[in-house]
């Protein structure tokens, strides 16, 4: 027999770090809100007993409809835990243990985790856990899951608290209240079967309170439309206004009672000094500041760092992977086309792909798990909310927008931590609009080099012109509305190294995963276009929108197409077949295009289609119709755009 135990908790109370101690995983995990957002299975052994562990989405609550807690609440039913392990955070209680309650009146056998305790002491906070026990009336583990201290403890309560089974939860509401349950209990008590094997009382709590899974599932059953009927009879008895307003009732004395426990249980408030870094970090005269030095900071980092990491890898690729590679190709397929093409893929499609991974995406992960560790994440999503707003997203959509100047790949994988489908495509959108440092390469390349700084300023301006209104745009076309950000702004803690590691080099895998392979096949096919000398017979279909529209010379328009690739590519190319092409006057772009042909060039390079990495991961977070909806407006804001300035410019003595 398999027992199940469920982890449910608030967000950001350590829930996944334990489940990964529990069993060995190595779920996401963050100081941060909304990190778990899918349920995660995992079974591991006790004695000769398999334990099938479920780690729910964090939720505050069971009824709200936010998409973790609907997913909670879900998962929760279906899979009808033989306990529940509730991990509370040790220095916030009173919020915390209205979800104890709230399970506890599901019927549940429930486990209360007491962690991060180590953190409560630090700030001052002592918790009496026998006293909380006692109060709660249910088994109290204080825990450091981080560290696993108390895991073992607790793992062992749960399977104590599983061999007691489900239960009618204990009468705690005024008497009122308690009448009208016990006259649906008696009707539940009845039904020949019940949904989810629930107890009778605990069935009349969530059928009063109006949760329609429940409901549904009861009026389908023998006996249970007489069930469901007493509930909605006696919902009106207890408190005018329907569902919402008994359910409301019920919740304010599960907090209630909540707040009463943590006060019996807590020996002292922390100290303000734990409240000091939060309230200095989101206080606009503060808070601005330094949220324009960490966006700085992520920025430079990945354009610096991540730019000379770049350099170094690609020459370590040149000297030690490059040359083998070659030899294996050479000495199987022979140093003809077929020879050519493959290397393309296995030598240029692979270098390609780890020149963008490990330099930036990885660096860039690096850096979002020590700002989701601290805690600083919270903050600065609070201080973003209103200029985010403008666009339809929540403040917490700023991290991926920054994160998009180093690379657009892990910025579209971030945005997967906001709220809904509406923000996410907003986000991905604009994110892959974003000039990322292999388009500000091509720029600072074609306009900074051959034009001046302040051309080149001009595509980065134009470019944030553009996104900006297709933001706005965004917001008024698509449907629904973005809501208000209700957040809680948690404590700062100190990041640990290795989970800040693990988990930075498990989402670089999933990157890996993903976008390499395309990247490999798509390099294989522009290679066996390019050997085959087939590319150039694009240049034909090429000329009505490149030189008759754009005004460039029809080799430029190939070379976007190689942008695919690598955007840098693309200027790299742009000389390479510009050479073959018009002779040693190829090596400068001014020797074969305008100045004006250069400023249209390095704009519609940057708009139009982003990398085949970031396309594919973002089919892969948005699905494939939008992501080709989002490909096929970049081209054509890019086309217009390109159209725009090319006969805009001469009229300016370009």
């Amino acid at each position: 027999m398999t027992l199940t135990v469920a982890l449910a908790g608030n967000p950001n109370v350590g829930k996944s770090t334990l489940f990964n101690q529990l069993t060995g995983s190595r779920v996401e995990t963050a100081h941060y809100a909304g990190t778990t957002l899918e349920v995660a299975v995992a079974e591991t052994q006790a004695g000769k007993r398999r334990v099938r562990i479920v780690d729910l989405p964090g939720a505050y609550s069971l009824l709200g409809r936010d998409e973790a807690e609907v997913a909670a609440r879900e998962a929760l039913l279906q899979a009808h835990p033989d306990s529940v392990v509730v991990v509370v955070d040790a220095g916030n209680l009173a919020r915390n243990l209205a979800l104890v309650l709230e399970l506890g009146d599901a019927g549940a056998p429930v486990v209360v985790a007491l962690n991060l305790i180590d953190e409560a002491a630090r700030s001052g906070t002592a918790v009496d856990a026998d006293a909380l026990a006692s109060a709660l009336g249910v088994p109290v583990v204080p825990t450091v899951a981080v560290q696993g201290t108390g895991v073992a403890e607790l793992f062992d309560a749960a399977l104590r608290a599983a061999e007691s089974g489900w239960s009618d939860p204990l009468p705690r509401y005024d008497a009122k209240v308690e009448t009208a349950l016990a006259e649906v209990a008696s009707s539940a008590a009845r039904m020949p079967q019940r949904p989810w094997g629930l107890p009778p009382r605990a069935l009349a709590l969530q059928a009063v309170e109006g949760r329609e899974p429940v409901l549904t599932a009861t009026a389908a059953l023998p006996g249970g439309r007489e069930t469901v009927a007493a509930a909605l009879l006696v919902r009106g008895r207890i408190a005018l206004g329907g569902r919402a307003a008994i359910a409301a009732k019920l919740a304010r004395e599960r907090h209630s009672r909540a707040r009463r426990f943590a006060e019996g249980a807590v020996s002292h408030a922390p100290p303000a000094r734990r409240r000091t870094l939060a309230s200095i970090t989101t206080s606009p005269l503060t808070g601005v500041p330094i949220l324009l030095a960490m966006l700085a900071g992520v920025f430079g980092m990945l354009f610096v760092v991540g730019g000379a990491l770049a350099t170094g890898f690609e020459a370590f690729w040149s000297a030690a992977a490059s040359p083998p590679i070659q030899a294996a190709v050479h000495a199987t397929a022979g140093e003809g086309i077929l020879g050519r093409t493959l290397l393309w893929g296995l030598d240029a499609g692979v270098e390609a792909s780890l020149s963008i991974g490990l330099p930036y995406i990885l660096t860039f992960y690096v850096m979002l798990a020590l700002l989701e560790d601290s805690g600083y994440l919270g903050s600065a999503a609070f201080l973003a909310d209103r200029v985010m707003h403008r666009f339809g997203l929540h403040g917490r959509a700023v991290i991926p927008l920054v994160a998009a100047a180093g690379c657009n790949v892990p910025a579209v994988i971030g945005t997967r931590s906001l709220g809904d489908g509406r923000e996410r495509t907003i986000a991905a959108t604009l994110a892959v609009m974003v000039p990322c440092s292999a388009r500000s390469a091509v720029i600072l390349g074609a306009a900074g080099r051959f034009l001046g700084w302040a051309p080149a300023a001009g595509v980065f301006a134009v470019t944030a012109v553009l996104t900006f209104g297709v933001g706005l745009a965004l917001d008024r076309w698509m449907p629904g509305r973005g809501g208000g950000l209700v957040m809680e702004v948690f404590p700062f803690r100190r990041p640990a190294w290795r989970p800040v590691l693990r988990k930075a080099w498990d989402r670089f895998r999933e990157f890996l995963f993903v976008a390499t392979p395309i990247v490999i096949v798509g390099s294989l096919v522009l290679g066996g276009l390019y050997e085959t000398d087939r590319l150039w017979a694009l240049t034909g279909p090429l000329e009505p929108v490149v030189e008759g529209w754009l005004g460039l010379p029809a080799v430029a328009g190939l070379t976007l197409l190689f942008g695919l690739l690598r955007k840098e590519l693309a200027l790299q190319l742009l000389a390479t077949l510009a050479i073959a092409r018009f002779g040693a006057t190829g090596h400068d772009l001014l020797g074969f295009m305008s100045r004006s042909d250069v400023f249209v060039y390095a704009l519609v390079n940057t708009l139009a289609i982003p990398c085949i990495s970031t396309v594919a991961v973002l089919g892969r977070e948005l699905g494939v119709r939008k992501a080709a909806l989002v490909v096929a407006m970049t081209i054509a804001i890019a086309l217009a755009a390109g159209g725009a300035f090319a006969r805009a410019l001469p009229l300016l003595g370009w």
